[in-house]
């Protein structure tokens, strides 16, 4: 899988130049390249308790990301996923320590623990003060001896270096460190593996499947559990963190693994708020990105029972900017619609056949969406069968609200229900089409003079026309057709949604950005959807 990297033996040091230079708070870098990597904090005077921390790379903005006023004052960074070396731990405390002493905050993997635990003998030997603590929230492996240290381990940063920036001494700023360690449970979830620099990428996650509780260098899960989104993957989290939840009110650190976009973490936030948990969830942190995995396309979830006093540091200004701060959850504000805006329904009423008609002409979009969203990405982003299923599956919701024996009010109504739930310039031309031909029936035209007239009024507005790749190349030819009836409407749709696939620019809509090599050979989305209703139209005359 191609990275934007230039040899992965230089990728830690370029990505640390890269912070260091545009760092929005003052840090430096000792002198030892390449085989010492340490950021520190500029701004160091040694008065107060020096938090040092660090491990592999590959979890940024973990760890110098974190470097900065209430943090982390050193960060250590090994190579990718690769513990650094007693020499490189040991220049960061010697850089660092002061009268104060030093706190070491480790994850609990043998490499750290071992290289920490060293340098912390021989800083020791120096004669400065300095203790260790190993982060241990992983729940994922309930009968491993020593649970693994992933992104609970942000909570520790946090408290103890709020702690530490308020003078507190040495043994107070451990011992809340320990307390915190104590009290965090973490468990994380991925659809994927991560890509490690120079190695090719493992592929055992099977389409249709997460896995759960895998670690932050990408080990293996507790198991592979069926993902059918994201309701079901946060609560199978929140099922293995429950047991951790008692009475006390929790605060949530929602961390991003490295791969997942900002959207899809926003909705699991959503769900971690309606799980089974989430009305132990007083507080989050997140969702951001804290304690990558490189690109994996997963979450995790820590959960501490903070105090008020726990509550005061986490919410602490810092300096790094990786730090996305402590919120509440609150009830979601909603304010009611400007005047103007709510639309003005026709009385609903009832009529059968109008219904089912309706009805099974929405069930085509529905049942033609991954379809519809194959041929857009080849041309667009993507989702017009998204686009159009999701207005389907509105309208049949809104039917008994809809004037279903009023032809004329209906297609009004329709026009102001698409212009609500279907999204995009698609969205607006429809309800502009279906408007204007509900203005047309009221006028007296019929039904499919009505509906150019709409066609008409899309064109004016949208500013495409036949032959410039879109819907209209379907719909213009399929309501000419339709004066000879259904069949000769489908074959004319079908024609025009077919010659699409022989244009090779497109004049109008997204697809007028894509090269024309990635239209050849592929029919416009638009214009298939409404070849493909006009086809069912034509079958449902033929039945009777």
């Amino acid at each position: 899988m191609a990275q934007f990297i230039n040899k992965k033996e230089d990728v830690v040091v370029e990505a640390l130049e890269g912070l260091l230079a545009t760092a929005g708070v003052p840090l430096a870098r000792l002198d030892g390249y390449p085989h010492i990597r340490v950021v520190v904090r500029a701004d160091w005077d040694k008065s107060r308790v020096a938090l040092v921390s660090g491990g592999g790379s590959g979890h940024e903005p973990a760890h110098a990301g974190f470097v900065g006023t209430g943090m982390l004052t050193a960060a250590i960074c090994g190579d990718v996923f690769a513990s650094p070396s007693v020499d490189a731990v040991l220049a960061g405390i010697l850089a660092v320590t002061g009268p104060a002493g030093c706190l070491l905050i480790v994850k609990n993997y043998t490499g750290d623990r071992l290289n920490f635990g060293l340098a912390a003998e021989r800083a020791r030997a120096f004669g400065l003060n300095v203790e260790m603590v190993i982060v241990d929230d992983d729940i994922a492996l309930p009968d491993l001896p020593q649970a693994r240290g992933v992104a609970g381990t942000l909570f520790v940063h946090k408290i103890a270096g709020a702690l530490a920036e308020k003078g507190k001494d040495l043994d107070t700023v451990a011992k809340a460190a320990r307390r915190v360690i104590a009290g965090t449970k973490s468990i994380g979830m991925s659809l994927d593996t991560c890509t490690v620099p120079g190695s090719p990428k493992e592929d055992r996650i099977p389409k249709g499947m997460a896995e759960l509780g895998l670690g932050i260098h990408g080990e293996a899960g507790v198991e592979q559990v069926d993902f059918s989104g994201a309701q079901s993957a946060m609560a199978a989290v929140a099922q293995k963190l429950e047991a951790a939840v008692g009475e006390r009110s929790h605060v949530a650190l929602i961390n991003n693994l490295g791969g997942t976009s900002v959207l899809e973490m926003s909705v699991l936030t959503h769900e971690l708020i309606r799980s089974q948990i989430g009305s132990h969830v007083g507080h989050v942190v997140g969702p951001a990105a804290m304690m990558t995995s490189l690109d994996m396309r997963g979450f995790s979830i820590s959960l501490y029972p903070a105090d008020e006093e726990d509550l005061a540091c986490l919410a602490m200004p810092v300096g790094p900017s990786t730090w996305p701060g402590l919120a509440k959850i609150h009830p979601v504000s909603v304010v009611a619609l400007p005047d103007g805006l709510k639309p003005v329904m026709p009385l609903a009423s009832n009529h059968k056949p109008t219904r089912d008609f309706l009805t099974e002409c929405c069930e085509v979009m529905i049942a033609a969406e991954q379809d519809l969203n194959a041929l857009d990405a080849k041309s667009g982003d993507g989702d017009t069968g998204s686009t159009l299923a999701g207005a389907a599956r509105a309208l049949i919701s809104a039917t008994d609200r809809l004037p279903l024996s009023d032809h004329t009010q209906l297609l009004r109504a329709i026009g102001l229900e698409l212009s609500q739930t279907m999204g995009g310039s698609s969205g607006v031309l429809l309800a502009i089409f279906f408007a204007a031909a509900g203005d047309g029936a009221s006028s007296g035209l019929p039904m499919r003079e009505a509906l150019k007239a709409g066609l008409s009024r899309m064109q004016e507005i949208g500013g495409a026309g036949v032959g410039d790749r879109t819907m209209i190349d379907a719909l213009a030819p399929a309501l000419d057709g339709l004066a000879d009836g259904f069949d000769a409407a489908a074959k004319a749709a079908r024609q025009g949604a077919d010659d699409t696939a022989r244009m090779g620019r497109a004049r109008a809509g997204r697809a007028a950005y894509v090269n024309s090599r990635q239209l050849e050979g592929n029919r416009d989305p638009g214009a298939e959807a409404v070849a493909r209703l006009f086809e069912y139209l034509a079958s449902r005359a033929r039945m009777g």
